[in-house]
């Protein structure tokens, strides 16, 4: 079957998924990752058994499209508006997240997965650490899908909301470093100040300065065509979107981590910044998150995914536990009210969007294939389960908290 007709089917299958979930009053996401499972290879036999290796050209613009949003969250007198309750829980909660997922798969990974060759150092250490990067992120379109049908209001509402778009920086933030540490881990590399310090810091620094310098160049470019249509607007964000991507890969710098600084920089320059991420979210938003989820399901594994159930189970409580840990320290600390420290986290449960991006991109790096097949498909496994769960469980926490009238 020619790829042009697969792009057709994944884009009317994904379509029609999606609008399914939302009748179920379920998030559009899974119906995409559903539609994905459906087209996977090894159930739909007209779909080629090697088109999922050939979709990283895809992939990777959704994922650039995706994050630059992310640093559209960016905004300074948003952020110093969300105060210190926000910022503090905002902070810990990702943080023991991570921790708690990375201490339980580097304990007990290797009882449950068998690579050859495999040590402990060099390849369950940085499994581990690659994992729970990826524990940080939320998905606020499931929160905020359920916070909008129920008319919520209140202060867990809000907060749940101010929390879940930091998520994502946090846990590119994560992602970056880990990568880092697990890169040195498996390749033998001497543990020298260069490699733990300034390594990591150059990569980050010269990642936000690229993305800063496209910045410009967009909020520059943006006032010489000001008077031009919305889609070539669309046409010069897309050129320069994915330019700052190839140009921070083939730098060998970190693509994510420099589009959300282009995101930020844009958001917080250019007069134009509120045309510019509304009509992304009007005109191309859906595409990209049918594309980027269908295909995304289509990578799945399942006798990986029947293999690994148990790590997928770990990840989705340890998550959760490192999540509600995180808001009653973060909480204590800024001494929020007891109906945020008890509620809010969970509105923090849907996890989704840029996590199965960073596992995609660990699954391109050949440092990691000796498990990122494996880690792949755990992420995929545990996003079915938290955006399945993950509505009920923040519908009922804003309810206990008041903000959702009962009958409802």
């Amino acid at each position: 079957m020619g790829s042009i007709l697969i792009v057709g089917v994944i884009l009317f299958v994904g379509f029609v998924c999606g609008e399914l979930a939302k009748l179920a009053k379920l998030p559009k996401v899974t119906g995409y990752i559903l539609a994905g499972i459906l087209l996977n290879p090894n159930i739909c036999r007209f779909i080629p058994p090697n088109f999922p290796e050939h979709t990283d050209l895809i992939t990777n613009i959704a994922l650039a499209f995706i994050v630059f949003s992310v640093g559209g969250t960016l905004l300074y007198s948003k952020i110093k508006k969300l105060g210190k309750i926000i910022l503090s829980i905002t902070l810990l909660e990702a943080e023991l997240a991570f921790i708690a997922v990375a201490l339980i798969f580097i304990a007990v990974a290797h009882f449950f997965i068998q690579i050859p060759g495999a040590s402990f150092v060099n390849i369950f250490v940085p499994m581990g650490l690659l994992i729970a990067s990826l524990a940080a992120p939320t998905d606020p379109s499931a929160t905020l899908a359920v916070i909008h049908e129920y008319k919520a209001r209140g202060p867990v509402s809000s907060t749940i909301m101010g929390i879940a778009a930091f998520d994502d920086i946090l846990g590119i933030i994560n992602y970056s470093l880990a990568v880092v540490a697990a890169t040195v881990l498996i390749q033998h590399a001497s543990l020298t100040v260069d490699a733990l310090v300034i390594n990591p810091v150059v990569l980050i620094a010269g990642s936000i300065l690229l993305g800063g310098i496209f910045g410009i160049i967009l909020n520059m470019t943006t006032r010489l065509i000001e008077r031009e249509t919305e889609g070539m607007l669309i046409v010069l964000i897309f050129g320069l979107i994915s330019l700052c991507f190839g140009f921070a890969s083939l730098l060998k710098l970190d693509e994510l981590l420099a589009v959300v600084s282009m995101g930020a920089v844009v958001v917080n320059f250019n007069y134009l910044h509120e045309k510019i991420f509304n009509m992304l979210e009007r005109y191309t938003e859906e595409l990209i998150f049918v594309l980027f989820f269908t295909i995304s399901g289509m990578h799945l594994n399942f006798s990986v995914i029947a293999g690994n159930w148990t790590l997928i189970v770990l990840f989705v409580l340890f998550r959760s536990i490192g999540k509600y840990l995180g808001v009653a320290a973060g909480g204590h600390l800024s001494r929020a009210p007891l109906k945020i420290k008890k509620y809010v986290a969970g509105g923090l449960i849907p996890q989704g969007g840029i996590v199965i991006g960073l596992a995609l991109l660990i699954q391109q790096n050949s440092a990691f294939s000796s498990f990122s097949e494996i880690l792949l498909n755990i992420v995929i496994g545990a996003t079915v389960i938290h955006e399945l769960v993950g509505p009920v469980i923040a519908k009922v926490s804003i309810t206990r908290a008041g903000e959702i009238k009962q009958g409802k």
